[in-house]
C-alpha cells in the first residue's frame, strides 16, 4: 500500500462528514478490497469490494455527496502536509549547506517542492541524496543535483556527513522515536538518516502519538525472503499479534518487494513503552507482551534474516555530535506537524 493510500484509509476509517459517518466494515487481509459502511440521515449504505484507494483517487462507487466530502477531507490533509514541509525547509535548509538527504513518501513530495521553490540560486550548489526510487525521481524531476549515498566525497577516509535530511513518518511518539516503512523504503531511509548531522521529520498531525504502535499498529520489518517463515515464527513468540508478509497488491501480485530485493513483514505489537515507563515490575523486555522501544529494536535486530526494522530510536544528531563515542543518530531533532486549521506544530528534541 502506498503511504498516501494508507493515509487516506486511516482517515476514512473513522471519519465524520457532517451528519454522515464513514467506516471500514471489513477488509481482505491484503487490504486490496474493502467494505464501507456509510451512515447518514438517508440511511445506511454498504458498499463492498471497492478498489483500494490510490495516490490520486477516492475509491469509486461512493455516492456523490460522500465522495465530495471525502475528497475535501483528503485535501485538508494534503494542505497540512504541504504547510509543514515548507516550514521545515525554511527553518532547517540553510543556504550554506551542500549535502541534503531526501526521504520517501507523500509528505516528501512537498519537501522537494519547497526546495525547488527557492530557485537555482539557492540550491544550485547543493547535492541531494535519495532514500529510494521514489525520491530519486522527485529529485530528478525538480532539476536538483542527484547523488547516491555511497558516492559522497571521502575526506580523511570518511564519507562526508549530510548537512540535513528530511523525511516523513508513520508515527512519532513523545520522545521523537519513529515508526517508518509504510512506503517500503525503511532501510535506505535509515541509512540516510544516520548519515545526516540532523534529521527533520515532516508529517501531518495525525502521526503524533504518545507511544508507538498506538495509531500505526505494526512495525515494518525488512527481511530476507528465505528467512521470512522463521522470522514470522519468532515474532509470534515475542508477542506480535498476526505478523504477516506485506502483499504487493494492487501494484503487483505476490509479496511487496523493496528496492533492495527484500520482503516486508508488518508486525503488530501493543503500544511500546518509553524508558520512563519502566519499573521493577515491568522492564520492557516483553513481559505481558510489553516492550520498550530500544529493547524491542535490539531483540528484533538479533533475529537472523532481519535486515532492518522500521523503528528509528536511540539518539538524534545533536546528541551524537556531543557524545564522546561513535553512535548512529536515528531520531530526528525536530518533527513538524501540519494541522487541519493550517497551523504548524513543532516538536523539538529535549
Amino acid at each position: 500500500m502506498t503511504s498516501t493510500a494508507a493515509s487516506l484509509l486511516r482517515t476514512i476509517k473513522s471519519l465524520r462528514l457532517g451528519s454522515c459517518r464513514v467506516s471500514i466494515a471489513s477488509s481482505s487481509s491484503s487490504f486490496s478490497t474493502l467494505r464501507y459502511r456509510i451512515t447518514s440521515p438517508r440511511g445506511i449504505i454498504t458498499i463492498t469490494t471497492l478498489p483500494r484507494a490510490t495516490t490520486s483517487t477516492i475509491p469509486r462507487g461512493l455516492p456523490p455527496y460522500i465522495s465530495r466530502k471525502m475528497s475535501d477531507a483528503a485535501a485538508v490533509i494534503e494542505s497540512a502536509k504541504k504547510a509543514a514541509a515548507f516550514k521545515a525547509v525554511d527553518d532547517h535548509l540553510l543556504p550554506e549547506y551542500k549535502y541534503v538527504g531526501i526521504g520517501s513518501g507523500s509528505t516528501v513530495v512537498y519537501v522537494v517542492d519547497a526546495i525547488a521553490a527557492k530557485g537555482p540560486s539557492f540550491y544550485g550548489n547543493m547535492t541531494f541524496f535519495p532514500t529510494g526510487s521514489q525520491s530519486k525521481g522527485l529529485i530528478r524531476k525538480a532539476g536538483l543535483n542527484l547523488c547516491s549515498l555511497d558516492e559522497r566525497p571521502v575526506v580523511d577516509g570518511k564519507a562526508v556527513p549530510l548537512d540535513v535530511a528530511f523525511d516523513g513518518a508513520d508515527e512519532v511518539d513523545e520522545d521523537l522515536n519513529l515508526i517508518k516503512g509504510g512506503g517500503a523504503c525503511l532501510f535506505q531511509e535509515k541509512l540516510v538518516a544516520v548519515a545526516a548531522k540532523k534529521f527533520i521529520a515532516v508529517a501531518d498531525s495525525r502521526k503524533e502519538s504518545p507511544r508507538l504502535c498506538t495509531k500505526w499498529k505494526a512495525i515494518p520489518i525488512e527481511v530476507l525472503p528465505l528467512a521470512a517463515p522463521d522470522v514470522l515464527a519468532r515474532l509470534l513468540e515475542m508477542g506480535s499479534t498476526e505478523p504477516a508478509v506485506r502483499s504487493g497488491l494492487p501494484s503487483k501480485a505476490g509479496e511487496c518487494v523493496t528496492d533492495n530485493g527484500m520482503w516486508l513483514i508488518d508486525a503488530p505489537f501493543p503500544p511500546l513503552l518509553l524508558q520512563k515507563d519502566l519499573s521493577a515490575e515491568q522492564d520492557g523486555t516483553g513481559k505481558d507482551g510489553l516492550w520498550e522501544v530500544g529493547k524491542l529494536a535490539a531483540a528484533l535486530l538479533s533475529i537472523p534474516g532481519i535486515v532492518e526494522i522500521g523503528l528509528f530510536h536511540g539518539v538524534n544528531g545533536n546528541q551524537a555530535a556531543a557524545s564522546t563515542q561513535t553512535v548512529s543518530p536515528q531520531k530526528p531533532i525536530a518533527a513538524y506537524y501540519g494541522k487541519p486549521d493550517g497551523t504548524i506544530q513543532v516538536q523539538n528534541a529535549q
